[in-house]
């Protein structure tokens, strides 16, 4: 007898349920190797926008949208979640063997983060899919500020633990994002597939220039990027979730 899913979800539900994996994946590879975890995290953004690309060549399934958001769970909220602990335990040299307070601060904010993007992610799935805006900065656009700083050598572990908690507020503000313009996102895409592929070239050129496109679209499009009065067909490297 042949599993449930056949014949029920396409090739960008494929894509979708892989990125889940890989975000446990990364999750894994973070007590272990930190930069490959923050690039696979990376990656997983990519695919992401990827199965957005799927859907619209292809065409979706109703289970689209409910699979897209579980897999962010997975990539976009529990791995970059992972990454930040990782990096602030071993910065700040606290033990995991031992509860302490400094243990449990930086397991809550980790924790908070998870809660505050599984949130977004409902919030998202609800209300925001049908119009080219977005409120509250997108789960995919705060694990890659983690990823990309991560890679750039950007871990002063204090920062990160800042910038997680931050970003706890930020994913369910009600601050408006718009979508970025197809040649925006070319742009960004591919300044983050290099990232990626080679994050150590000419000085780590390329997560610098990830982390300084992601921040400038982060604090600067609600109010200055260009926006068109009806819907339009907008889309963005890193998706909206």
């Amino acid at each position: 007898m042949l599993p449930r899913f056949v014949g029920r979800l396409g090739v960008a539900d494929a894509v979708t349920i892989a990125n889940a994996a890989l975000g446990f994946v990364a999750v894994v590879v973070a007590f272990v190797d930190i930069d490959l975890a923050a690039r696979l995290i990376l990656f997983a953004a990519v695919a992401d926008g990827l199965d957005g690309i799927l859907a619209r060549r292809y065409g979706g399934t109703d289970a689209g949208p409910y699979l897209d958001s579980l897999a962010d769970v997975a990539s976009f909220a529990v791995a970059p979640a992972a990454l930040a602990f990782v990096v602030i335990t071993a910065g700040l040299d606290i033990s995991h063997e031992t509860v302490t307070g400094e243990l449990l601060l930086v397991s809550g904010v980790c924790a908070l983060f998870v809660a505050m993007a599984v949130a977004r992610l409902g919030l998202y799935t609800a209300y925001d899919t049908a119009v080219n805006y977005t409120e509250g900065v997108q789960t995919t656009l705060a694990a890659t500020v983690l990823g990309a700083a991560i890679l750039a050598g950007v871990a002063d572990p204090w920062l990160v633990l800042a910038v997680t908690g931050a970003f706890c507020y930020l994913m369910v503000s009600r601050i408006s994002y718009p979508d970025l313009l197809a040649r925006d996102a070319a742009i960004m895409g591919v300044v983050h597939v290099l990232a990626i592929l080679i994050p150590n070239f000419a000085g780590r050129t390329f997560p610098y220039a990830l982390l300084t496109l992601g921040l400038a679209y982060m604090t600067l499009s609600p109010w200055f990027y260009w926006r068109e009065e009806t819907p339009r067909q907008g889309t963005t490297a890193h998706g909206n979730a």
